[in-house]
């Protein structure tokens, strides 16, 4: 998807205003070079490590920048209010707890106990958590409604200049860090604010860099509103890549992502699941879903960024360790190892030995089994799991379970089911 390149970007100096602004909080984080990924893709892949910062996420930048200028103009006697899936939220927190600014944070009921126990933690006193609502949508429009009744300034997550602003100091950090030009940067976009910012240095100082937008597969709102001309909420979205799943992005975000993106693209939540599991077992690093987005992508750019020097932006690393059994069953599943079936047991002794026996491969494995004896009907169905060795295997399986009169449906291809056993 080619984007439309007329500009409408906040102001260069006022990025360079924010960044000293935030200098004395926020780190300045690694550009690292990375050799198993640029081995792989056989390009010079950096990241972009902002899951360093204080708060393990970018959002301190945007929150701290804008936070500090209400403060700076005595705009928050009735304190600050905002919504968050968890990143913005600890960045409001660490920053009331730093200006000592009494803050409200609305969040979704859904929000990992790990994120509610980091913005309690960084915002000690000064900050009150308040759990609404499913998705970010809906704690937005509660944190809306608070700050209308009791005055506090609202602070939003992306929509706004002043984030957009402090988000965009990363991208200066960026062009100071690179030996040689970025012929390519992969932003994840939740509500936009980070490739807002990003593209706004970028578009000034590196206009020949491709900016490629990545959104996940269950949340594209920035594609779908760039493929539809018009800022487009939808209908529903998956709300796994929490720190990027959103109905709709900001208003100002679209503007300038549909502008100035290169490119935007979406990534299929298995696929970020088997990034998280790589960057955790081969390179230590600890990413939550969101933050593994932008290497995600590289895969669907391999031939244009063969020999390229490419930045992936590591946008944070609040993953709930609760989680990892999920993401270890989601990427099996987008790699063709787990498979899911309603089988037809013959009600007599031996038949589940003898499924075992002749229908699965030597190494194999039964991960899940549901199956109840109720009447005395000659087969009863039952929902296995079944692990492959080899993904390539699963034709056979499925033609030996036909062939011996196991196989009643295959369940990979029913979402509604699929969901209530992952």
């Amino acid at each position: 998807m080619k984007i439309n390149k007329t500009l409408n970007l906040p102001a260069l100096e006022a990025v360079k205003t924010a960044r000293k602004s935030i200098e004395n909080v926020v780190n300045y984080t690694p550009l690292q070079y990375n050799a198993r990924l640029s081995e792989q893709f056989g390009a010079n892949i950096f990241l972009k490590r902002e899951d360093l910062q204080p708060v393990r996420s970018y959002k301190l930048r945007g929150a701290y920048n804008k936070i500090k200028s209400l403060f700076n103009e005595g705009k928050i006697s009735d304190g600050i209010v905002c919504a968050s899936a968890g990143n913005h939220a600890q960045g409001v927190a660490f920053s009331c707890k730093q200006l000592r600014i009494k803050g409200t944070i609305f969040m979704p009921v859904t929000t990992p106990k790990q994120k509610l126990e980091q913005v309690e933690m960084f915002g000690g006193t000064y900050a009150e958590i308040r759990l609404v609502g499913d998705t970010f949508d809906a704690s937005k429009k509660a944190a809306f409604d608070f700050a209308e009744t009791s005055g506090a300034a609202f602070i939003h997550p992306f929509d706004d200049v002043q984030i957009i602003e402090g988000q965009a100091t990363l991208a200066l950090e960026i062009l100071e860090q690179q030996k040689e030009k970025s012929d390519y940067i992969f932003i994840p976009i939740g509500g936009g604010g980070l490739a807002s910012g990003i593209a706004t240095v970028f578009k000034e100082l590196s206009k020949e860099t491709q900016l490629i937008g990545v959104e996940p597969k269950g949340a594209p709102s920035m594609k779908t509103s760039i493929h539809n001309g018009v800022n487009t909420e939808l209908s529903e979205i998956d709300g796994f890549v929490d720190g990027a799943a959103v109905k709709r992005v900001g208003d100002l975000n679209f503007e300038i992502c549909r502008n100035v993106l290169s490119d935007c693209i979406s990534v299929d939540e298995g696929k970020v699941c088997d990034t998280i599991l790589q960057l955790y077992n081969k390179e230590a690093i600890v990413l939550e879903p969101a933050g593994a987005l932008s290497i995600s992508a590289l895969e669907q750019y391999r031939d244009q960024i063969k020999d390229k020097n490419v930045v992936c932006i590591v946008s944070g690393s609040n993953n709930d360790i609760t989680r990892m059994e999920e993401i270890k069953e989601r990427a099996l599943l987008y790699k063709g190892f787990k498979h899911y079936f309603m089988v037809k047991f013959p009600q007599r002794p031996g038949a589940l030995k003898d499924f075992v026996l002749y229908v699965l491969g030597a190494d194999d494995d039964i991960t899940h089994f549901e199956y109840t004896k109720k009447n005395s009907r000659e087969t009863a169905l039952a929902i296995v799991g079944i692990e492959l060795s080899n993904p390539n295997d699963f034709e056979g399986l499925k033609q030996r379970m036909q062939n011996l009169g196991y196989f009643e449906s295959y369940l990979n291809d029913n979402p509604d089911v699929l969901n209530m056993l992952v």
